[in-house]
């Protein structure tokens, strides 16, 4: 295939991709419409619902992964770093997940001084962070945890979970960062590890020096798995 088929064809995809994921924006406020209109005592009826919900969240987000990673690689997704006060970043990500936990039955808690600020691209760090936690409310048994806290003068953000923990094949080795560029496409469990994938370019773009962010999976002592973000 020539190099102009080539770029009309990833074009071609990555519009289309943008075409579905207004389409699913606009099934997911519809969704959430119904959900909130169901009443409280359907108990089944809401859980279903939320289910849906929260798949078609994962389905949406990873679109929109795929888009991102597709201007990465055009060199057209460009970084803007800000002052952010963390905690209000992370206030902002249980407001838009409250109504998934609460039809999961799920505690999502936040841990993080009010007065914590850090310099980084809000938008794509918040997303990041949503999809951490839609997915840890697949796994989790009873509660969620955000946390954000700096160590050794870099910003630590942890989303930790009280389920089953990572698999052994999804934990990163020791200490180091991720490395996603084995992972494939597991048509047992629809993942495509876009999330991952996205999540660590993205921290990789943020460097004070030789510094470079990175992400990394652990499982917890007490049980459960943790997502851990640093950014410097």
């Amino acid at each position: 295939m020539s190099d102009n088929r080539e770029n009309a064809f990833s074009l071609l995809v990555a519009s289309s991709v943008h075409d579905i994921k207004n389409s699913l924006s606009m099934l997911l406020q519809t969704l959430e419409d119904v959900v909130r209109g169901t009443p409280d005592q359907s108990d089944e009826l809401r859980r279903q619902f939320g289910t849906l919900q929260g798949e078609a969240v994962r389905i949406n987000n990873d679109l929109m992964y795929f888009l991102g990673l597709y201007r990465l690689g055009n060199n057209q997704l460009p970084v803007q770093i800000e002052s952010v006060y963390v905690a209000d970043m992370l206030q902002e990500q249980l407001v838009n997940n409250a109504l998934l936990f609460e039809i999961r039955n799920l505690a999502l808690t936040m841990d993080c001084d009010d007065s914590l600020t850090a310099y980084f691209d809000q938008t794509l760090i918040a997303g990041i962070l949503n999809n951490v936690l839609v997915n840890a409310a697949r796994y989790a048994q009873k509660a969620v945890t955000i946390r954000a806290f700096k160590e050794n003068n870099l910003l630590v953000l942890e989303v930790r979970d009280d389920g089953a923990g990572y698999p052994d094949k999804m934990l990163a080795q020791g200490n180091t960062p991720i490395d996603n560029s084995d992972r494939g496409i597991n048509f047992r469990t629809g993942s495509t590890n876009l999330g991952l994938q996205f999540a660590a370019e993205v921290a990789a773009l943020h460097k004070r020096g030789a510094i470079c962010g990175s992400i990394q999976l652990q499982n917890l002592p007490e049980g459960g798995g943790c997502f851990r973000l640093t950014l410097p």
